[in-house]
């Protein structure tokens, strides 16, 4: 039986982030007291002064701790740090580089985590995974904790760029092809498929699918595109592996970041969205369902538009399968040739 954790808090409200503790009071009634280190980017830090200077007075035993990359050895280096200075609470403030190094941070050091996301740009505000980068250009996908709680300003959010939220909506939109991976994982390669985290999965991604008003700065919008990226985590947390969010497309998505950054830079959402175009063929599924989302919500999944050349996109999909070599996907036994691969970006250029 798995045994998994849930936060305590996850609050999606106008001016939340002016009053922490008080949404929290219920179950942590002396969190405000607590040693706490705030971790954010030197960019966020002067964006959000004033949002930041008010989480400090909330909590007057606090510090900032600015970080300015996001691998292995920065949030092993901020978990000595934790540790030995006693802290007890890390509060989270940023986005997937932030909240991904604070996540790996506090479990290590064993300390309370708030994941406080300034954009909705993909599940890591909620999901029990860290992606650091390791040696080189090469990234890894770490176990850690869930946050104890996860609190989204709207007033912040809806003023992030839209490319941000576009690629929060596209890692959502990746669990039509990553859902289908696993069970196929299931059956060729006896992986063990947990049902309730694949319907948990399967509800963040219908969430988006069905969603009839596409105002991206919209309130409840904002909500729904909250809740879906938390189901996410949380199907993540209950299976106790990121299979119910990442496929074959995270697999293309991080061939691009590992082999192919000096010449191109995708938001991590917009790449699995790409990819997943690209997944649904290999799986043998009808493309019109995903084709007419992405067009629905304006996902710029064109590769061209991306920096994404013929050549780069050949290349990243044959590369795919050896950056995570023991996940078992479609790429396993489907024609990567360059002619068949060429073919698909011709007509990914063609249709979006």
């Amino acid at each position: 039986m798995n045994r998994f954790r849930l936060p305590n808090h996850l609050v999606v409200e106008e001016g939340i982030f002016n009053d922490i503790p008080g949404c929290m009071r219920d179950v942590f009634p002396k969190l405000k007291r607590s040693k706490t280190i705030i971790v954010t980017e030197e960019s966020l830090a002067g964006l959000f002064k004033d949002i930041l200077d008010e989480i400090k007075r909330d909590f007057p035993a606090s510090e900032i701790y600015l970080i300015k990359t996001s691998d292995y050895d920065s949030a092993v280096k901020l978990a000595k740090y934790i540790a030995m200075n006693e802290i007890k609470l890390v509060i989270g403030f940023g986005g997937g580089t932030v909240l991904d190094l604070a996540k790996f941070a506090a479990f290590v050091s064993k300390s309370q985590l708030i994941s406080l996301p300034t954009t909705l740009s993909n599940d890591s505000l909620a999901s029990p995974v860290a992606v650091l980068g390791t040696e080189g250009k090469a990234r890894k996908s770490f176990r850690c904790t869930i946050p104890d709680a996860i609190i989204v300003d709207v007033s912040v959010v809806k003023n992030a760029p839209d490319r941000q939220l576009l690629a929060g909506i596209g890692d959502t939109l990746s669990k039509y092809t990553a859902l289908y991976d696993w069970k196929l994982a299931g059956r060729k390669n006896g992986d063990t498929v947990d049902d309730f985290a694949c319907m948990i999965s399967h509800m963040a991604l219908e969430s988006i699918m069905n969603n009839e008003r596409k105002d991206l700065k919209e309130p409840d919008f904002i909500r729904r595109l909250t809740d879906a990226l938390v189901m996410g985590g949380l199907a993540m947390e209950i299976a106790g592996c990121s299979r119910p969010s990442s496929g074959s497309e995270h697999l293309f998505c991080h061939a691009l970041e590992e082999e192919h950054s000096e010449q191109v830079s995708v938001p991590h959402g917009i790449a699995t969205a790409m990819g997943s175009y690209a997944a649904c063929i290999f799986q043998g599924r009808d493309t019109g369902k995903i084709e007419k989302i992405i067009k629905q919500y304006e996902l710029p999944v064109k590769p061209s538009a991306n920096g994404v050349t013929e050549e780069i996109f050949v290349r990243a999909w044959q590369e795919a399968a050896a950056t995570r070599p023991d996940r078992y996907t479609v790429l396993n036994e489907t024609d990567l040739s360059d002619g068949r691969l060429r073919e698909i970006y011709r007509k990914m250029e063609e249709v979006f």
